[in-house]
């Protein structure tokens, strides 16, 4: 099963949070391998949006957001855009649209960013929105600041959180068929006690990025992680292993009904509403043509069909009975 562990290094300004996805993420993939028009991801697809998904579930774990995050890629390759998105309950889904073959060794740049053109967007939407209230989105493009493309998703988004939140962040990401994981060290703006209660942050904590000992001592032994320990080892042997010779605190698991779980916001009412923004005349047209109106979500694969009977109902509450079939 999925599952998300928390810790802290004891009297250090550093904390620390590991991601395995394993049922939620091969849901996705199984859902998607199910659509009998889009077919399964390409595995550089699968590893690329299973790497957005796990770094996805650490930053809204992280920031304890209460609402959405969504995080996208988009560019001007074959992957047109990767999308994610997180709820404050850690339910989760994620969806690509990919335009032509993919080739095994497809790197970022050769997905998304073919002439340094792509970019990721981080949205925060918040749950209950006050009058007027908007979504906050940070935009960052997909290479450095000379220029050069990034070729590790774990940069594009650690350069974010650089900039979003002025602490040092170290990334480690993953994925396959079977597993996204994710490794995120992070320094705090306080120390010891200060870690947990949530201080104000100041400019003193800006001119620290790059100089805690700590941090960076950590962060070095984080950044040693190799692809097959973060995907293969349990959580307790990889905490050991990366840090045997410091001290933690580590804080109750999510694992179970509190763990990371796929779920999808689609339904009969949305996109019948949908079509009712469409208009009858459009709608009328499209089942005059092809017979009926059929709607598939993009996330999870279900597909909303309407015949003309569903339709009139939509349109007309009173007209003669029908509803709407879900697959």
């Amino acid at each position: 099963m999925s599952e998300l562990h928390k810790f802290i290094f004891d009297g250090l300004p550093v904390r620390g949070i590991v991601v395995r996805l394993t049922s939620a993420w091969t849901e996705i993939l199984r859902r998607r391998a199910a659509n009998t028009t889009a077919g399964a991801y390409a595995p550089a697809v699968q590893q690329m949006l299973g790497e957005l998904l796990a770094a996805a579930t650490l930053m809204q774990s992280n920031i304890k957001f209460e609402g959405a995050l969504v995080m996208q890629i988009f560019g001007d390759g074959p992957v047109k855009l990767a999308v994610v998105e997180v709820q404050s309950d850690l339910s989760l889904r994620a969806t690509a649209t990919v335009v032509g073959a993919i080739d095994a060794g497809a790197s970022l740049s050769d997905m998304v960013n073919r002439d340094n053109l792509g970019r990721c967007a981080i949205t925060l939407d918040p749950g209950r929105r006050f009058p007027g209230q908007q979504p906050y989105q940070g935009v960052v493009p997909l290479c450095g600041d000379r220029g050069e493309k990034l070729e590790r998703l774990s940069e594009v988004v650690q350069h974010y959180m650089l900039q979003s939140e002025q602490l040092d962040t170290t990334l480690v990401l993953a994925a396959d068929d079977q597993v996204a994981a994710g490794l995120l060290i992070q320094r705090l703006p306080m120390q010891g006690a200060g870690n947990l209660a949530g201080g104000m942050r100041s400019m003193a904590d800006e001119d620290q990025i790059g100089l805690n000992e700590h941090y960076n001592r950590i962060a070095m032994l984080a950044a040693s992680l190799k692809r097959d320990e973060l995907l293969g080892l349990d959580v307790d042997t990889l905490l050991r292993r990366l840090f045997w010779q410091e001290r933690l605190t580590r804080f109750e698991a999510l694992t179970g009904d509190a763990a990371p779980r796929f779920a999808c916001s689609c339904s009969a009412q949305r996109v019948g509403a949908m079509l009712v923004g469409l208009g009858q005349e459009e709608a009328q047209s499209i089942i005059a043509e092809r017979g009926e109106i059929e709607v598939a979500c993009e996330f999870c694969g279900a597909q909303y069909r309407y015949d003309a009977i569903d339709a009139a109902q939509l349109f007309n509450p009173l007209a003669a009975g029908g509803t709407s079939s879900a697959q």
